[in-house]
């Protein structure tokens, strides 16, 4: 068996690795354009949503929304609404602007119980042109029809008039054993004005 050696001279020319395995996989970019909702359903335009990957990972990026509102995400059991029944628990660390205050605490008007509405963002502001948020949420095995079906989530915002940096921590289960074949991203409201979200499938470790 040869030993290949790579240095900064014939780095350059490689175009791949062999053996080397990607475990990310991306699957649809949605962009927004005062976009009522961006909407990801298996076998349509592309997505894939089922038993292809064991996790899903979605990356919002620079969210905006057209006012200050909350952004909600749903999730569908195969039928034709966004309503499968959702728990969660949410908590949330913020740092006001002008350093006048800090807090961590858990946040009860945004978990759900039995719900199908779940707070992805509380407040992302959109009176100013430079407020945005971004969030990386994981979905675990939606294709299985034996067990409920995990999430968790993270995100990085403005919140409302510029109050100040907010993050909160979200984790909870759809509870159905249903397969999960869609997820809708949608301001409580008015449109999203802007922003991007990707869909990448995580293969097995």
């Amino acid at each position: 068996m040869s030993i290949v050696t790579y240095n900064n001279r014939s780095i350059r020319n490689i175009s791949a690795i062999p053996g080397a395995a990607t475990a990310l996989t991306h699957i649809k970019t949605l962009t927004a354009s005062s976009s009522a909702d961006l909407s990801f359903v298996n076998g349509t335009s592309d997505v894939v949503l089922d038993s292809t990957y064991p996790i899903y990972l979605f990356k919002l990026i620079n969210i905006h929304p057209a006012s200050s509102s909350k952004m909600n995400v749903f999730f569908r059991d195969g039928g034709t609404n966004f309503d499968a029944t959702v728990t969660s628990s949410n908590f949330s660390a913020y740092h006001a602007e002008d350093g006048s205050a800090t807090s961590l605490y858990y946040e009860t008007d945004s978990d759900v119980a039995q719900g199908s509405t779940v707070p992805l963002i509380r407040n992302l502001g959109g009176d100013q042109a430079d407020s945005s948020g971004v969030v990386t949420m994981y979905l675990f095995n939606p294709s299985s029809t034996t067990f409920v079906k995990n999430f968790i989530t993270t995100d990085s915002y403005v919140y409302g008039s510029s109050y100040g940096a907010f993050s909160d921590r979200k984790a909870g289960y759809i509870n159905t054993t249903t397969a999960i074949d869609g997820v809708k991203f949608q301001m409580a409201s008015g449109n999203i004005d802007a922003g991007t979200i990707k869909l990448y499938g995580l293969k097995d470790s």
